[in-house]
């Protein structure tokens, strides 16, 4: 029975030991080149990050400007009177308002240009410009996506090559001498992985969100176009919710006639 104790006091003194493998001790034994490619990684995540909530962000304020136009939009009796109802500096409001300048400057034109042609080359830029503004940003998750990997790897050669000159220089090649040093610089190759999976996952799904806008703005670019080449017959119709059926009131019992 003591021996079982002391064997146990043993283990738990041995498991109360600091251990000497881990990110900490792999950091405070790196050379220049390993901090140097765990700083790279670290801003690669930073980045990734705040271009993921700052696209977020701007994603949800354009999709909550597409559900407010609606009849208060379309009802009104010309698009001047229309455009201010939408917020301003709106990804909407840009696109009608630059309808309303292309059609404005289609006076001021020398050479013969069909005005329909001039209105939708204008809407036209107008979608591409905002397309782009959304797009910003995502060539860099599409970048880290595909190098934090190879830059993961490279901090693991070179934690390699380092643990091995060690050994060298030490003149040990037992396996706890090698696995030490190696296991620990495996770490940068995890670090590149866990850098470079949001930012691919981000990417993919903003990429996606971008093009829902992108559709949306189209249609709406594309019905402001008949609206103008109407002269405003041809627009959008929202029909009314339907209202809610009104029980039918419960017959109310007669008096009872009082008693002569």
């Amino acid at each position: 029975m003591l021996t079982q104790l002391m064997i146990a006091a043993d283990a738990a003194a041995g498991g109360a030991k600091e251990s000497h493998y881990g990110v900490i001790p792999m950091l405070q034994n790196a050379n220049a080149l390993t901090w140097g490619v765990a700083i790279i990684l670290t801003l690669m995540l930073l980045f990734t990050l705040y271009i993921l909530v700052m696209k977020l962000l701007e994603q949800n304020k354009v999709m909550a400007q597409a559900k407010s136009i609606g009849a208060n939009f379309w009802g009104a009796p010309s698009l001047k009177d229309g455009v201010s109802k939408l917020g301003k500096d709106t990804a909407y409001r840009q696109i009608v308002e630059d309808g309303l300048l292309a059609q404005e400057q289609h006076s001021k034109l020398t050479d013969p240009v069909d005005q329909h042609d001039w209105t939708l080359s204008a809407l036209n830029r107008s979608q591409a410009s905002i397309n782009s503004q959304l797009g910003g940003g995502l060539s860099f998750l599409a970048t880290v996506g595909s190098t934090a990997p190879f830059i993961g790897l490279f901090g693991t050669v070179v934690g390699i090559l380092s643990a091995l000159v060690h050994i060298g220089d030490a003149g040990q090649a037992s396996i706890d001498a090698v696995a030490g040093p190696v296991g620990e610089a495996l770490y940068m190759t995890a670090f590149g992985l866990l850098v470079a999976v949001p930012a691919v996952l981000a990417f993919n799904w903003l990429q996606r969100r971008n093009k829902a806008i992108a559709e949306d703005l189209s249609m709406f670019a594309t019905n402001i176009y008949g609206y103008m080449g109407s002269g405003g017959v041809l627009r959008p119709t929202f029909r009314a919710a339907p209202a809610k059926p009104v029980a039918p009131a419960k017959p109310t019992t007669p008096a009872a006639a009082p008693k002569m």
